[in-house]
């Protein structure tokens, strides 16, 4: 029972570390533009998609494509905050909820069209079998996506603390219009975070790959899963993002060990529920942030 609840523990910290990269994504567009992305988890699957198409047709390595589906995902986050949600970000909130569902529609549909339903998978040559530490396993895709996602989100905190973006990115989620007068491009302030939150999620989606079979809805589950997670470590806060990701992925994980799996995501929901009712900013949100 030890060793089983251990296992999990090691299993769950793993794929949290996925969770956490893809609800930071969530966390970052929403800190920055105060809106809730609904299409996040379809872009998951874009990522997925990609990942496979550009493996299958030149033959490679998924891990070596990486940088290739993170340049692309930003760009088409760059491009969709520019030309769509730029449109409606002084919106009513109703707006952008029915905005980002709709892009969630329509980019599940085009790859229902393209790629039709069958289930893919890829199979990374020399991963497939886990590494044995004692009594414990260890899946190598995991455990070389939680590796990935902890040098991702040090480049991500470098990018946001040292640079002069991430500078003017943190000054426009504080004070929208006192950026706009001290100079900074919010537009392009926003367009680049998204990009980055996309990213993020085209990246979680590509990690995934090797890990499960996709399909055009896969991404659905993680939207729901970024969402708790975001709310649960505090929108807009991304340390408090990857820090939720991580506890979330150990709870589902132990309760689909002790529970059974129907039980897991119910737990996460009901995290969520408690987390409205009792700490609607959060574990490390603030009043008023």
């Amino acid at each position: 029972m030890g060793i089983s609840v251990i296992q999990s523990i090691i299993d769950g910290i793993l794929m949290g570390g996925v969770y956490a990269l893809a609800a930071l994504g969530v966390s970052l567009i929403f800190g920055v533009m105060k809106i809730t992305n609904f299409a996040h988890g379809a872009l998951i699957t874009v990522g997925m998609y990609m990942t496979y198409e550009v493996c299958t047709m030149l033959g490679v390595n998924p891990y070596i494509i990486l940088p290739i589906v993170i340049l692309a995902m930003f760009v088409i986050g760059f491009i969709m905050q520019r030309y769509l949600m730029n449109l409606i970000i002084n919106a009513p909130g109703h707006n952008q909820l029915l905005l980002t569902l709709g892009m969630s529609i329509v980019i599940h549909n085009l790859i229902l069209l393209i790629f039709s339903a069958n289930p893919r998978t890829v199979i990374v040559s020399g991963f497939e079998k886990a590494i044995r530490i004692g009594s414990f396993t260890i899946n190598k895709p995991k455990l070389t996506a939680f590796v990935i996602v902890v040098v991702v989100a040090v480049l991500i905190y470098f990018v946001l603390y040292k640079t002069d973006m991430g500078k003017a990115i943190r000054a426009t989620s504080m004070q929208r219009e006192g950026a706009t007068l001290m100079g900074i491009n919010v537009k392009n302030v926003n367009a680049t975070a998204f990009g980055i939150g996309i990213a993020c999620a085209g990246l979680a989606g590509a990690l995934l790959t090797p890990i499960q079979y996709m399909s055009p809805t896969s991404g659905d589950t993680y939207q729901l899963t970024c969402f708790v997670i975001a709310v649960f470590g505090g929108l807009g806060n991304i340390g408090g993002a990857i820090a939720a990701g991580l506890i979330i992925g150990v709870v589902q994980s132990l309760a689909s060990f002790i529970l059974g799996g129907s039980w897991s995501d119910m737990i996460i929901y009901l995290i969520f529920v408690l987390t409205l009712l009792l700490k609607p900013t959060g574990l490390f949100g603030k009043k008023g942030g």
